[in-house]
């Protein structure tokens, strides 16, 4: 069963929830972040970034802290970048706690997380929560962004079967952001998956796609961390369409994974589930490894 146990961790107060076979530490003093992820008493597969920060026009800074925390898209600065720095409410549920974060005073926008963990198996299951607590309506998509340490691999499955009965249509999109260089030793393109190496010394590259089949993944030491969330078919999917994205740089990898762009009145609130996994050494899903073990390889 579940235990929950309030404790300090790198620093923050934090709430532990484990299991037999996983730990999760959530901050509770800044956030809502989870700090940190540790699966079959191993080291924590997250990354814990204290100096790491983006600038806030104007008002200081966002510290990003590290581990998993929920944005929303379009990744504008003015509203993406608020510091929150503040303590967040929390609340035990049945197997798990709810974060809820102060309302943003310049948006009237509220996160909240719920993390569900599973009773024995290295499983969790966390409901990220937008609502619109302003008064005008406002057109967002829930963000969820959980940044991982270097040294491993991380893997963007691809779309292989036809989109029409003669497979004369595109059946898969790859989106590049302006930095990325795509000739980049640490950027692997095969037709099942694209691997992005998290071994980079300098600079920063970040890829998308547009995933139906609704799964991310990072390979480190052995271990195999997986993100899956819904794909909404028809969705109006923000990025050119990358439901999901890996951004990678010398001090972390990220895995990300968004909803489709909704726009929330009044009192509206709108959810954006990830479903967590993670596997040992050699315990891998068959439907994962046989698709992206023969395709990492190493960089370069």
């Amino acid at each position: 069963m579940a235990k929950i146990t309030e404790v300090v961790y790198e620093g923050y107060e934090a709430v532990e929830i484990s299991n037999q076979n996983l730990s999760l530490w959530v901050t509770v003093s800044a956030g809502p972040r989870i700090l940190g992820l540790s699966a079959f008493k191993e080291d924590n597969l997250l990354a814990v970034l204290p100096g790491a920060e983006l600038d806030y026009p104007g008002e200081g800074s966002l510290k990003l802290i590290g581990g998993h925390r929920l944005w929303y898209a379009p990744e504008i600065p003015e509203r993406t970048y608020i510091p929150d720095g503040n303590p967040v409410a929390w609340n035990p549920v049945d197997g798990g706690i709810e974060l809820i974060q102060p309302v943003e005073q310049s948006t009237g926008v509220q996160k909240r997380i719920l993390i569900e963990i599973d009773p024995t198996a290295a499983r969790v299951t966390l409901t990220h929560t937008l609502s619109n607590q302003g008064n005008e309506p406002i057109e967002l998509a829930p963000w969820a962004i959980t940044q991982v340490r270097p040294g491993g691999v991380g893997v963007l499955p691809l779309e292989t079967a036809n989109a029409d009965p003669h497979g004369l249509l595109p059946n898969r999109e790859v989106v590049l952001w302006p930095y990325t260089q795509i000739q980049s030793e640490h950027l692997s393109l095969t037709d099942p998956a694209i691997f992005v190496h998290s071994t980079m010394s300098e600079g920063a590259l970040k890829v998308g796609v547009s995933n139906p089949r609704g799964w991310i993944a990072y390979a480190l030491a052995g271990q195999l961390f997986v993100k899956r969330s819904p794909y909404v078919a028809g969705g109006s999917y923000l990025d050119r369409g990358a439901s999901s994205q890996i951004y990678c740089c010398k001090d972390f990898l990220e895995l990300e994974t968004l909803s489709p762009l909704v726009q929330l009145q009044p009192g509206e609130e709108n959810s954006h589930i990830e479903y967590w996994e993670v596997y040992a050494d050699g315990k891998w899903p068959a439907e994962i490894a046989d698709l992206i073990l023969p395709g990492m390889g190493t960089p370069g």
